[in-house]
């Protein structure tokens, strides 16, 4: 069974082909999705509460099945694919980090490698690498537990849990989210230096339109379900489309209410 750590095909990792998503009701929370996210890009998807972006990202790595259409995964329909493989192969960050409390941040970390049977020695070595990746040297970190880590350690051992088996695509769901103004923009700066470094794949999904335009090599704004369009960081704030003129004024006033405080 190939997964998408065997490689990609036309350019593309990711491929939405008219994907629909439906409730059991009938009302559709994605409508109609055309989109292609190329190797190695970060697709920011931006959007308001309840536009369909963790649905997107649950679509991917088949949490959720489409209702109509379809999702390529690597040149690959998603359907295809087997289910539980397909999430090991695909690196998922969330907020708040989702760690397992009781256990040490290094087995965190070598999760997958674990259910992956990698040899006992690679997955330590592998766990030293990620801690070191993330600026957590593994001597000070690898055996505490989360509820001895700050909110910006968890975040980071989030990340080299996500990147430990070395996946090609990596999904991010508003992970600096529920951190102090501060650290959030500590490690947004680490990870765009990290992404530009490891030229990974990834989907992030925020509200966040300064985190957007940081963060992206484009983005993505839905609207209720819908792909408003699709914009490189430059050319975001000159659309014309109404929703984009509503992220932008929100930008403007945060701007001002900064320079006030």
């Amino acid at each position: 069974m190939k997964t998408p750590s065997d490689g990609f095909q036309d350019g593309y990792a990711l491929e939405f082909r008219a994907m629909t998503y439906r409730l059991p009701s009938g009302s559709p929370l994605i409508s109609g999705l055309n989109l292609r996210i190329a190797r190695g890009e970060t697709l920011v998807l931006l959007g308001r509460s309840g536009s369909g972006k963790t649905t997107t990202l649950k679509l991917i790595n088949r949490l959720l099945e489409p209702t109509e259409g379809e999702i390529l995964i690597t040149g690959r329909p998603s359907v295809s694919l087997d289910p539980i493989q397909l999430r090991r192969g695909i690196g998922y960050v969330i907020q708040d980090a989702g760690l397992f409390p009781h256990w040490t941040v290094a087995r965190n970390v070598g999760l997958v490698p674990h259910l992956e049977r990698w040899p006992e020695a690679k997955i330590q070595a592998r766990v030293r690498e990620m801690l070191s990746l993330v600026g957590l040297p593994p001597e000070e970190f690898a055996e505490r537990r989360p509820s001895e880590l700050s909110g910006g350690q968890k975040q980071r051992v989030g990340v080299a849990r996500a990147l430990a088996a070395d996946p090609p695509i990596l999904l991010m769901d508003e992970p600096f989210g529920a951190l102090d103004p501060i650290t959030r923009a500590d490690l947004q700066k680490e990870f765009r230096a990290l992404a530009l470094r490891l030229q990974k794949t990834i989907v992030f999904v925020t509200h966040d339109v300064r985190e957007a335009l940081f963060l992206g090599t484009r983005i993505a704004l839905l609207d209720q379900g819908r792909l408003v369009g699709v914009y490189a960081p430059a050319e975001f704030l000159k659309a014309t489309e109404p929703e984009v003129h509503a992220f932008a004024a929100s930008l403007e006033f945060g701007g001002a209410h900064e320079g006030a405080q």
